[in-house]
């Protein structure tokens, strides 16, 4: 029994002695682990997963809608090949349009499909792809509507737009210069804005030219074209946060969509979703609006 303390003693200074080894190897490496953690970007945890994650609205074509209960659109096309060059698989959630930029804020998902209108308040929160398409906007009326021949003509009636978008803030400001300014109804979805035209219940729907052209080729006996458009030029771009963590994930989107331009992928998007190509400048760095 007299042997048992000093043999403890023994195997105690052996256990801390290891001990010792092992917290002075975790001590020199930690700093590596916390370094490898800082470089995780978004991009770096894209590809890790990969998985990106692309927030949209799927009441918004001919960008982003549903047929036959499937994602249809130029979004869900343009992203296969942004995610063909960045060598991920995007996967989307569709939101109404006033949740998204919110959600995007508060880091839900990676960016925002929309595509949204690229606009001076906006750019001081966000961060733009480079620009995918025309955002002029002009009004939507029903075919057969003969007192509407001209975007003025829409005087002291009442039109519509999708609630929270550039659209509707742009018919706005523009209505609000005519002799008598019509009433301006907000809609959650341009669906629904849509609805009410065909029905009677409004006479025209400020939306981009890009979008109803779409909707006024898909049923031509229910809707027209009001030319010319009308406000500033826009254009419509992709989002993510304005962040340095997201800067390396936008830089390669950039640079995927700057090769889908030069190879022509993205101009036969266009045309194949929004009825031409468009000479887009390859970067905003100033909005119109």
């Amino acid at each position: 029994m007299t042997d048992l303390p000093h043999r403890t003693g023994r195997i105690g200074r052996r256990s801390l002695g290891r001990l010792g080894a092992a917290l002075g190897a975790a001590a020199l490496a930690t700093p590596t682990l916390l370094v490898r953690r800082a470089q995780a970007n978004a991009l770096d945890k894209a590809k890790a997963a990969g998985v990106l994650n692309v927030a949209t609205e799927l009441h918004f074509a001919p960008f982003d809608f549903s047929e036959g209960g499937k994602q249809v659109g130029f979004n869900s096309e343009a992203f296969a090949e942004i995610g063909k060059e960045l060598g991920v698989k995007v996967t989307f959630q569709d939101l109404p349009w006033e949740a998204v930029l919110p959600g995007l804020e508060a880091g839900r998902y990676d960016m925002v499909a929309g595509p949204a209108t690229i606009t001076r308040a906006r750019m001081e929160r966000y961060r733009f792809t480079a620009p995918v398409a025309d955002a002029t906007v002009a009004f939507l009326k029903r075919a057969n509507d003969a007192s509407i021949t001209k975007p003025e003509d829409v005087s002291g009636k009442v039109i519509g737009s999708g609630k929270a978008t550039a659209q509707l803030a742009q018919t706005q400001a523009w209505v609000a210069k005519l002799p008598k300014p019509p009433e301006v109804r907000e809609y959650v979805s341009f669906s629904e804005a849509y609805a009410d035209l065909a029905a009677g219940r409004i006479v025209a729907v400020g939306n981009s030219l890009s979008n109803i052209a779409y909707t006024a080729k898909q049923r031509p006996n229910v809707f027209s074209v009001v030319m010319p458009t009308f406000g500033a030029k826009t254009y419509f771009g992709f989002i993510g946060r304005k962040d340095p963590d997201s800067a390396p994930l936008l830089d390669a989107v950039d640079a995927a969509l700057d090769k889908m331009r030069a190879d022509g992928r993205l101009a036969a998007l266009q045309t194949k979703w929004l009825g031409q190509s468009f000479d887009l400048p390859a970067r905003v760095t100033e909005a119109a609006v």
